[in-house]
């Protein structure tokens, strides 16, 4: 696995794993009982806790990465090496 090809799978797993993780812990106005008034989403977090979120989502994707990445190396899933023609 070239470079390009590590920072793409990477980018990929941590955006996978950003959506898997948003919905954890988070408390919507309509479930802690707090009207959200003319316009407001009643479904809209009262505290989505963003920064604790991304550096969850960032170690959670590197131990992905690792044992994909390891699942590569060992030749379990081979990567194409490119067209044969050549």
């Amino acid at each position: 696995m070239g470079v390009t090809t590590a920072i793409a799978t990477y980018l990929i797993i941590w955006w996978v794993v950003l959506f898997a993780i948003l919905p954890l812990g988070t408390i919507s106005h309509a479930e802690a009982g707090i009207d959200k008034g003319d316009g407001g989403d009643p479904g809209a977090p009262v505290d989505p806790k963003l920064k604790r979120k991304f550096i969850t989502t960032t170690w959670v994707s590197a131990i992905v990465f690792v044992i994909v990445w390891l699942v590569i190396w060992s030749g379990v899933i081979p990567m194409p090496r490119g067209p044969s023609n050549f």
